[in-house]
């Protein structure tokens, strides 16, 4: 099977061709760009395996595309990159690796094409296409991975026992590759990420989270998240997604299965949104549940203050997993913290003084925050559903309408500590933090307008009533 017009469609590839006969040296386009073009995707990225110095090939080939081009060398791995604008080639020499069953770093030693294909973590991963003009587009595909191309399967090029063993983080590729292409992962493959999910203590948290935010970012993280699940990683990587499983009965009242119910959510919220930080706060919105299931008699099961409970642990799980610490996670701590508002609003019934309040709590990220509690509502009963959803579309007009009037979001109240203590004669004290959060309240309560004049009036008649 031949793939020279597919290679003639980028100038890339005749460029590498010619520099690696110059260079005598066998030269082999490699891993998701074959996979990707059988699969008749678009790859931007590409893969090159030389049979020889894959740095030496790369400094050819930087040379021949001329001025624009950088050339990036490491060394210690034996690799190097070249971009120029849009192209991206990398470039490895082929080798084989062997471990020590203590580390997850191979000892590597220059081989032959075989042995590279051999080292791949899966068989739709270890094609090439071998770019040397005497067998041009030629493809090489020692373990058939165009049949499980085509059955739109997952497996291992050897014994999976000693692929896993070799390199853990393969279980979590072999989850994202089932997620992101929707292939099956086969029985022996997944029998044998099952029995090697310890082997995972191994792997740094990094490389961990860097595959779990490739699996979120599918069209379908729900799937890859059963499929941690399944295999036993959703339990050595994220304890507290694994402690939403399962229904617990009382009197034969149970409650639903949380887990099943966050994936629902999770669903919803990627059908409208590919904010990477929002599919996260959907992951972890209803954590703080198990910690707060009690059994009521008279409401049956209740999960009192499970959002408070909730975004308090998001910091710990961000900084185990070595998520960024900054506005990410202060985003998902807000959303997992308020994912209850809107919901109790459309049920009790919305005042203005709620609506100011969640709009000044919610702030630009109140859309995404309606997102998710929209996306909340996975009843089987349609009545409910339908009830619900009616509630939040009244509440997203009220919410315009608050908005355009009042002008809440992200306000800052039109008297701040400075003129207070300048025109009241205040030194910094307790006095003057009263007199700004009253004024913050009244505003939030529809007592004053949003204006500085009525503010000032306010903060006046307040300080003369307290007492001097």
């Amino acid at each position: 099977m031949n793939y020279k017009e597919d290679l003639d469609k980028n100038r890339v590839f005749s460029i590498l061709s010619e520099v690696a006969d110059e260079l005598s040296m066998e030269c082999y386009v490699v891993g998701g760009w074959v996979r990707d073009l059988l699969l008749g995707r678009a790859s931007e990225d590409i893969d090159v395996v030389v049979v020889g110095s894959g740095i030496e090939m790369a400094k050819a080939f930087a040379d021949r595309m001329g001025r624009g081009a950088y050339l990036a060398v490491f060394r210690n791995f034996g690799t190097a990159q070249v971009k120029k604008g849009n192209i991206d080639v990398e470039f490895v020499g082929a080798r084989r690796e062997s471990y020590h069953r203590e580390s997850r770093n191979p000892i590597v030693e220059d081989g032959t094409l075989d042995d590279d294909q051999k080292r791949r973590d899966f068989t739709v991963n270890a094609m090439a296409i071998c770019l040397n003009a005497s067998r041009y587009g030629e493809l090489v595909d020692p373990f058939d991975g165009i049949s499980d191309l085509k059955n739109r399967l997952i497996r291992t090029p050897l014994d999976p026992d000693i692929t896993f063993s070799d390199d853990p983080l393969r279980m979590m590729r072999a989850v994202r590759f089932a997620t992101r292409l929707d292939f099956d992962i086969v029985p022996e493959t997944l029998d044998a990420i099952k029995r090697n999910v310890q082997r995972m203590e191994i792997i740094s948290s990094e490389r961990i989270t860097d595959e779990l935010n490739k699996i979120m970012m599918t069209n379908n993280p729900s799937r890859g998240f059963r499929l941690l699940n399944n295999t036993g990683l959703l339990k050595m990587i994220l304890p507290e997604i694994d402690a939403l499983k399962g229904i617990e009965k009382h009197e034969e009242r149970g409650h639903k299965d949380i887990f099943v119910h966050t994936l629902k959510v999770l669903d919803g919220v990627v059908a409208k949104s590919d904010d990477l930080w929002l599919r996260w706060a959907t992951l972890l919105h209803d954590i703080g549940k198990p910690k707060t299931k009690v059994w009521d008699e008279k409401h049956g099961w209740t999960f009192h203050n499970h959002n408070f409970v909730g975004q308090k642990m998001v910091p710990s799980i961000f900084r185990r997993l070595h998520l960024p610490m900054g506005e990410e996670m202060k985003f998902v701590q807000k959303m997992v913290d308020l994912h209850m508002r809107p919901i109790t609003l459309s049920e009790e019934g919305v005042t203005d003084s709620a609506i100011r309040r969640l709009l000044f709590d919610a702030g630009d990220d109140i859309e995404k925050l309606m997102i998710l509690c929209e996306s909340d509502i996975t009843s089987a009963n349609r009545e409910k559903v339908t009830r619900f959803s009616e509630n939040y579309q009244l509440l997203r007009v009220k919410l315009q309408e608050i908005e355009e009037k009042d002008r809440i979001r992200n306000f800052q109240p039109p008297v701040d500590g400075n003129e207070i203590m300048e025109r009241l004669s205040l030194p910094p004290c307790a006095t003057v933090g009263v007199l700004k959060t009253s004024v913050k309240d009244a505003i939030l309560d529809g007592i004053i307008p949003n204006e500085h004049d009525a503010a000032w009036d306010y903060v006046v008649k307040l300080f003369q009533e307290l007492p001097h």
